[in-house]
């Protein structure tokens, strides 16, 4: 018969997603992971395969976590440029708020981990993808209706803005300074003009 498992791999995951989050793939040992999680090394393994297992589960539980609430947001129905401003503002806070503890996950796996992992670089494009489409049809409707001027596609309008968003991370772990990510939420913004 074989053994029930013991932890709950959804508080694991999310423990897991966290150590990565500070110190990346590279940078978090299984021991900082059992030391994380409060779970044998054994039974992270039985349960997950391996680090990159652990990490595959931590990498769509972000995903789930921000990037599938913000699609979410997205496809609202609320007028574009003020959920595109809130979203920024939001996006400024949420970077200020954390310093440079802790590194976006999707930012982290694209640099650290989706040339050696095809699941992984499956999962991070998917998340860029959705966040892109959504972006695209909230754009799109927004310059059907004069909202927006048309002069630009939506789609490229949409991948501006994701390169935008996940520039501002990394250069917000850098340095979080408020008011030049701001600065440049409004350079973005003024793309809708």
């Amino acid at each position: 018969m074989a053994r029930v498992r013991e932890f709950d791999t959804e508080a694991a995951v999310e423990a897991a997603m966290a150590a990565f989050c500070c110190t990346g793939y590279e940078g978090t040992s299984v021991q900082d992971l059992v030391n994380a999680t409060n779970v044998g090394r054994g039974s992270l393994y039985a349960a997950f395969g391996s680090k990159e297992g652990l990490y595959r589960a931590a990498v769509d539980r972000y995903r789930e976590r921000y990037a599938d609430p913000l699609v979410d947001v997205l496809r609202s129905g609320a007028p574009a440029r003020e959920l595109l401003r809130e979203v920024f503002v939001d996006l400024v806070d949420e970077i200020v708020r954390d310093g440079n503890h802790r590194a976006c996950l999707i930012v982290s796996a694209a640099t650290e981990r989706i040339r050696y992992d095809a699941e992984v670089a499956r999962s991070v494009r998917g998340t860029i993808g959705a966040l892109e489409d959504a972006l695209t049809d909230l754009i799109a409707e927004a310059q059907e209706q004069g909202q927006v001027r048309a002069s630009k596609s939506a789609r490229d309008l949409a991948r501006f803005f994701v390169a935008t968003m996940q520039g501002m991370r990394i250069v917000g772990a850098i340095t979080p300074d408020r008011a030049a990510l701001m600065a440049s939420a409004e350079v973005a913004l003024s793309s809708l003009d």
